[in-house]
């Protein structure tokens, strides 16, 4: 546990110090936010710096590879979920950057994001808790869809200030320290991507210097679902993740109700954060109203973790 800690806090330091010159860089590459029309009350975030998940995301490959080369092979499947995730985010960041586009097209995304999360899911399989049975074949849509699902929950939650990050801080700190089972290796690169988390959370909070960009959201979906899956809780992760998975029912709804009723809505605006906006709750009261949501969620699963084995 120590040892974790001071893991963690040379990545916070280290991110800390980094944070500065990366979102220069991006400022001087104008890699600036493009906000939708419809978010009224974001248009004052139009051009901040976005992508700034790279740094994170770079210091959780750097932590789970200095892991691996010290044979703990357990970071493998954390290596490859932040490499497959951030090089598909890191694409598709780029290509929102362009004049009236929305990144890479929903009917191309979604089969490459299934096509990437097959090696994550052959890295991190291993038997799989509260089944009184072996998965079988069953393994591997349940594991895939799983990584993608949540990669996407965790992308749609990121558009409040420090929203999405905190929920992933706390998500990943459960992971890795709370549900049991975690490897050496997944612990290390863990903290070393939760220290480099808190760091931008520095920079992101109301009002955000920088965004995680889809670089940032689709490599900890990734990582986050390889761990889970790891350690055989693969039917935790919609508990582990409830504030992600309500974020994207939300989205759902709509849109299922939208298109049955001609153009009927459930809520004022999806995913849900945006509804308390309007409502007029402040950004930095909905991050700490689902973060306390989202802590309590990852209590609950750890919990009964503890429980199961």
């Amino acid at each position: 546990m120590i040892l974790d800690l001071v893991t963690a806090a040379i990545a916070f330091l280290a991110g800390l110090l980094l944070y500065p010159p990366v979102i220069q860089g991006l400022r001087r590459l104008r890699f600036g936010q493009v906000i939708q029309d419809e978010l009224e009350f974001h248009k004052a975030k139009a051009g901040t710096p976005t992508g700034g998940g790279l740094l994170f995301v770079a210091m959780g490959i750097v932590g789970a590879l200095l892991a691996t080369m010290a044979g703990h092979t357990g970071a493998l499947p954390v290596l490859a979920g932040l490499v497959v995730g951030g090089l598909l985010g890191a694409f598709d960041d780029a290509q929102k950057l362009k004049v009236g586009s929305i990144g890479i097209p929903a009917r191309l995304k979604f089969p490459v994001q299934l096509l990437l999360a097959i090696p994550v899911a052959w890295l991190a399989h291993a038997p799989q808790h509260l089944v009184p049975f072996d998965l079988g074949w069953a393994y591997w849509p349940l594991a895939v869809l799983a990584i993608v699902a949540t990669a996407n929950a965790l992308n749609i939650t990121d558009g409040s200030d420090g929203l999405a990050g905190g929920l992933a801080l706390i998500a990943l700190v459960a992971v890795a320290l709370a549900l049991p089972g975690a490897p050496a290796g997944e612990r290390a690169a863990a903290m070393t991507l939760a220290g480099g988390l808190v760091a931008f959370l520095v920079y992101n909070r109301f009002p955000a210097r920088v965004f995680m960009g889809d670089i940032g959201s689709l490599g900890l979906g990734y990582a986050l679902a390889a761990m889970a899956v790891q350690q055989g809780w693969l039917l935790l992760l919609p508990l582990l993740g409830l504030v992600f998975a309500l974020e994207t029912l939300s989205v759902i709804i709509q849109v299922a109700y939208f298109k049955a009723t001609g153009g009927r809505r459930v809520f004022k605006m999806t995913p849900i954060h945006h509804t308390f906006r309007i409502e007029g709750w402040s950004e930095n009261r909905i991050a700490l109203s689902f973060w306390g949501a989202g802590a309590l969620s990852a209590l609950a699963s750890a919990w009964l973790a503890r429980l199961a084995v």
